[in-house]
């Protein structure tokens, strides 16, 4: 850990795991950004990327800054954070994301660990824009980065719900029951192992990664919805909901989290069986919206969500450097 004079302000590298006071700075940051924007500005990857740093040597950077009010050490807010999650595969790139107190906004905080940031030379880097605002196309342009990817996040409501959703049509030979942790692990890893094979970021999901997954306040195994074959009791698929809890004046939403089908199961309609079966099982629960992830360019899930009622709501967008932008 170091302290650094960036462009403005003071910059505070942590090489690995924060302190646990830092690290309850970030998570109170990202929550007062959320209210402000409506968007999470810190994936669940990297809460849990920062939870979990001390098994994992060498797998994040922090740049963090911290603005007082001129009384005691106690009294220092912090005004902004940018965390790179570097990646276990080789050859991976590592991934930024970055966020400002809404109330130290347009002081050149931003600026600030950007040019922290380019003191790393860090190669190949990628940085996620949760929601895309303005003041952060600006800052992705005056750092030479330039869009590479589109993630929509498109909403359902209750009254699309009831318009729009069919009944659920299990495939012969397969019943739906809900995860049974301590039992269901393996399998599970397994199955989602299998069915996001072409996804480096979900398919390499490890048991410490799901472990750490359960041990969220939101984990609630009876929403993780499995498809079991009958004959012997194999994992074919799941669909693994969440429910984000209300958060400032933004109520609680509900999320088709992951939905993954085996490659010997594709075909048989089972993605859309668990797809509605999950659905049904957050509306049961009084939400009054749901809301996912769909790749801009995954055209056959977006038709399929766009037939139960989904429309196009938000977007993030992933930032590399352009062809002048060399690495920050």
């Amino acid at each position: 850990m170091s302290a650094a004079q960036g462009s403005t302000w003071p910059i505070l590298t942590i090489d690995g795991a924060p302190q646990d006071g830092v690290l309850e700075d970030i998570i109170g940051l990202a929550r007062a950004a959320e209210d402000a924007d409506g968007n999470p500005p810190l994936s669940e990857q990297t809460l849990v990327n920062l939870r979990a740093a001390r098994q994992h040597p060498g797998g994040l950077l922090v740049l963090a800054t911290y603005a007082s009010d001129g009384g005691t050490d106690d009294d220092e807010e912090l005004a902004g954070v940018a965390v790179v999650s570097f990646p276990r595969a080789d050859g991976e790139p590592g991934v930024l994301e970055l966020v400002v107190r809404p109330t130290y906004r347009n002081q050149g905080v931003g600026a600030s660990l950007v040019q922290a940031l380019k003191e790393h030379r860090l190669p190949e880097l990628r940085a996620w824009s949760h929601g895309n605002h303005a003041a952060a196309v600006e800052l992705a342009a005056h750092a030479g980065f330039t869009p590479v990817r589109e993630l929509w996040r498109m909403r359902q409501t209750r009254a699309a719900l009831e318009a729009a959703v069919p009944d659920v049509v299990v495939p012969a030979g397969v019943r739906l029951r809900t995860f049974e942790p301590g039992t269901d692990e393996r399998a599970w890893l397994e199955a989602n192992a299998a069915a996001f094979a072409h996804h480096p970021e979900q398919g390499s999901t490890t048991l410490e990664d799901l472990q750490a997954r359960m041990a969220e306040d939101w984990f609630d195994p009876a929403g993780l919805i499995l498809a079991i074959r009958e004959s012997d009791d194999r994992l074919l698929g799941f669909h693994w909901t969440k429910v984000h809890p209300r958060s400032g004046k933004h109520p609680a939403i509900g999320e088709v989290y992951v939905v993954g089908v085996t490659p010997e199961a594709q075909g048989m309609g089972l993605g859309k069986a668990l797809t509605i079966a999950g659905i049904e099982h957050l509306h049961s629960l009084g939400l009054q919206a749901i809301m996912l992830y769909v790749d801009a360019d995954n055209t056959a899930a977006i038709a399929l969500y766009r037939s139960l009622g989904f429309t196009r709501w938000d977007v993030d967008v992933m930032y590399a450097p352009g062809i002048a932008g060399g690495n920050l």
